[in-house]
């Protein structure tokens, strides 16, 4: 993300401008976005409309694409205080795309290993909202946290293009998509890392199928995909080939700090509706703010929310540095999903059975918290990966 020219000005000017930005950020999403989150929630040609003009009121206001670079259409805000914007920003699901920043992760991996016309063609189109995109390497009966694992072939034909073949599920957003970058193998083995490759496969191409919705917990968003013979022009492999696991590790590090920032929006969320009903809720004794056991609940979560933003703070700076931060963002990522976690199951307990109901962002938020365990890479996979490299340094 390059600097833009407004916010590269004297430090206590940078964060006053950030400020302010941010308490843009939050009112947006706060009055505009989640009131349309019932619509957007249920997908479908009316949330799509109902996008498409959350992202024109975001670009008359000025809000549009803040992290996206500015030659491609962007405001170039870069990381460090991007992640200040990016908690308002994460309080609603639909934050991120409604506000144009949700393609940050492709733009910045298509730019940096898409070739000359893989940059001319889509990245312009990408940034002003006019094509959707996913990331699909999960595939059935794969384990995840295994990519060498993966089943999905590409082979290279006489005329220089790539013929692809394979299944994934578990790929957001793919039900609407225009463009999927597919993790597959070109050569070698599963103890091959060296034979994976990326591919940008546009979805309109012969053979590619959407198999079906998988709903997570009763909610859409997560879809299974087909590849049978796709035909994917040569130009259309992202970095070298055998250079998937690079280009993956560098877009995963960002996109699961990306992630934590936006959990812990939606953390401060569920904690706000916690406090709110604590005071307002009576019964024969008084408000429920008064009770020890709801007083811990808020304590709890207060105590979960401080301790794990600078864990993940910690990991953008890191990023932003351009330094390796496999510890640093394994840490936050298992921080901040078990802080969501918490923190919204205890917003559910003081409300009781109106925690459970529609009429509140609640079930959704609790539906993210738990799935946070999981998606980027389950809680134990984190957990082992970070211990081993700290022990390897211990050892040294």
């Amino acid at each position: 993300m390059e600097s833009r020219g407004d916010v590269t000005s004297a430090p206590d000017e940078r964060m006053d401008d950030i400020a302010e930005l941010k308490t843009r950020v939050a009112a947006f999403v706060r009055e505009r976005v989640m009131p349309c989150e019932p619509v957007l929630d249920e997908g479908g040609p009316a949330a799509a409309a109902v996008l498409r003009d959350l992202q024109d009121q975001a670009r008359r206001a000025g809000l549009w694409a803040m992290p996206l670079p500015v030659e491609l259409g962007g405001q170039g805000i870069p990381l460090l205080p991007y992640s200040r914007l990016a908690e308002a920003e994460g309080a609603s699901d639909h934050g991120p795309a409604a506000l144009g920043s949700a393609p940050l992760l492709d733009v910045l991996m298509l730019k940096r290993h898409g070739s000359a016309r893989v940059r001319e063609q889509y990245l312009k189109a990408l940034t002003a909202g006019g094509l959707r995109t996913c990331y699909a390497m999960t595939e059935p009966d794969v384990p995840g946290t295994d990519p060498c694992m993966t089943g999905t072939r590409a082979v290279r034909s006489a005329d220089g293009n790539w013929t692809v073949t394979g299944r994934k599920w578990f790929t957001s957003g793919a039900g609407e998509a225009d463009l999927v970058t597919v993790l597959a193998r070109t050569d070698g083995d599963a103890s091959d890392r060296a034979g994976l490759s990326l591919f940008l496969v546009p979805t309109d191409r012969p053979g590619f199928r959407v198999v079906r919705e998988l709903p997570v917990l009763g909610a859409g968003g997560q879809w299974e995909i087909e590849l049978d013979h796709v035909t994917v022009p040569g130009d259309h492999l992202l970095g070298e080939r055998g250079t998937a696991l690079a280009i993956a590790g560098e877009r995963l590090q960002l996109g699961r700090t990306l992630r934590c920032l936006r959990w812990l929006g939606q953390a401060q969320r569920a904690f706000d509706l916690m406090c709110e009903r604590a005071n307002v809720r009576t019964g024969s004794r008084g408000p429920l703010a008064g009770r020890q056991l709801v007083q811990q609940h808020v304590f709890e979560s207060l105590l979960a929310i401080r301790t794990t933003r600078p864990l993940v703070h910690e990991a953008v700076e890191r990023i932003a540095a351009g330094l390796d931060a496999p510890v640093e963002v394994g840490l936050a990522k298992v921080a901040a999903a078990r802080m969501l976690h918490h923190v919204v199951d205890a917003a559910v307990q003081v409300h009781g059975a109106a925690g459970l109901g529609p009429d509140t962002p609640l079930p959704a938020l609790l539906r993210t918290g738990r799935a946070a365990r999981i998606l980027d890479g389950p809680d134990e996979l984190h957990i082992t990966s970070v211990a081993r490299r700290v022990l390897r340094g211990h050892n040294a």
